[in-house]
């Protein structure tokens, strides 16, 4: 489904201006809080009228304000995920997820109930009411409900903002087989790197009402300095990954990718599995003959393509291994010493150890899994 989005709004002293087209299977709305991104989504959804613009998903027209055409909320066949689960307290799992039906005439009902359950695996808590379940449960719930909703597309509000680091963990993966398995696009709001990275084939780049870049996750997320220096996070490369086998006696997974082998904390996943593994540029170093007898696993030839050099100590060094590219944050004295130049061979070098599960995710469908 392509989603088309021009929209001019002013709201006190914010101005949002914003215009992109996306055909991925989970766009994100990706830029710090005060962006943009929550008004964009809600215009998307119907919760508000834009003063200007046009909204066209899947070649219906949402909104065409010159035409005068606003098609209500419920009548826009989307699913709506929040930043809170916002269940009724008062019914139970199985009762909230079949509200989500309400609004869907019975001839458009796509969605099995007995499917979304186990998509989410929820079976064991339908009885159950809101006030007894953890937060990760209820988000899964809440996307439930939205899917058997028979949604023609989902936005997700910052779906993960509320909850802890483990909750997070939790729910990741339902939101990856959400996105591989069942063919719904989804618009997803968020201002955190690691989950854009992880979750998003599409990244719609937003600061101060803006759309600074719009492309696919590979391309917009090594353009942090688009950002505001205060709000630009950490550069870093998405690499992807095959899953070659398990080295169980030490914890480690063996990958590959065309740069050449990698050992990451072990991944529970069956062997060709693929992987979108985000490498931080500060976890990269550079070594100009290949070391030997280091602690560090994951040493790929490499060239350098570029080196841009700061005011500060730092150098940001662009690096080309096999297709990928990797980022390494390096001193200028480094550059110096090793006498780093654009067209070096050298060697990229990557502790295991900074590896962890919000940098890495499934880019597609899980074989075997």
């Amino acid at each position: 489904m392509t989603l088309e989005v021009e929209i001019s709004q002013t709201l006190g002293a914010f101005e949002l201006d914003a215009t992109f087209r996306s055909a991925g299977p989970l766009t994100a709305l990706f830029g710090p809080s005060g962006s943009g991104k929550t008004t964009l989504v809600n215009f998307i959804g119907g919760l508000a009228r834009p003063a200007k613009g046009r909204i066209v998903a899947d070649g219906r027209v949402l909104v065409d304000t010159a035409a005068g055409i606003f098609v209500p909320m419920h009548k826009r066949r989307i699913g709506y995920v929040f930043q809170d689960a916002r269940l009724f307290p008062h019914l139970t799992v199985s009762q909230n997820l079949r509200f989500g039906r309400f609004f869907t005439p019975v001839a458009e009902r796509y969605a099995d109930f007995d499917q979304v359950v186990g998509l989410l695996g929820i079976e064991h808590m339908l009885e159950r009411r809101p006030a007894g379940l953890s937060g990760g449960e209820r988000q899964r719930v809440a996307i439930g409900r939205a899917l058997i909703a028979s949604p023609k597309l989902i936005l997700m509000d910052e779906p993960l903002a509320s909850l802890d680091e483990a909750r997070k963990a939790e729910i990741l993966p339902y939101i990856e087989r959400l996105r591989d398995e069942t063919r719904i696009p989804i618009v997803y709001v968020s201002h955190s790197i690691a989950e854009v990275s992880r979750l998003a084939s599409d990244v719609v780049m937003m600061s101060a009402g803006k759309v600074l870049a719009v492309g696919s996750v590979a391309e917009i997320m090594p353009r942090l300095d688009l950002l505001p220096a205060e709000d630009r996070g950490e550069t870093g490369a998405l690499v992807e990954l095959e899953l070659a086998a398990q080295e169980e006696e030490f914890g480690l997974s063996l990958l590959r990718s065309s740069g050449g082998e990698w050992r990451l904390p072990r991944i529970d996943a069956a062997i060709g599995t693929r992987l979108r593994v985000r490498v931080r540029a500060r976890d990269v170093m550079i070594a100009t003959e290949r070391p030997v007898n280091i602690s560090a696993l994951n040493v790929l030839g490499a060239r350098i393509v570029e080196i841009a050099e700061g005011e500060g100590a730092d150098a940001l060094v662009t690096l080309e291994s096999g297709a990928d590219r990797l980022f390494a944050r390096v001193t200028r004295r480094s550059v110096q010493h090793l006498r780093l130049a654009s067209g070096s061979p050298v060697f990229a070098v990557i502790k295991s150890a900074t590896f962890d599960r919000d940098n890495a995710g499934y880019p597609g469908g899980r074989p075997g899994g």
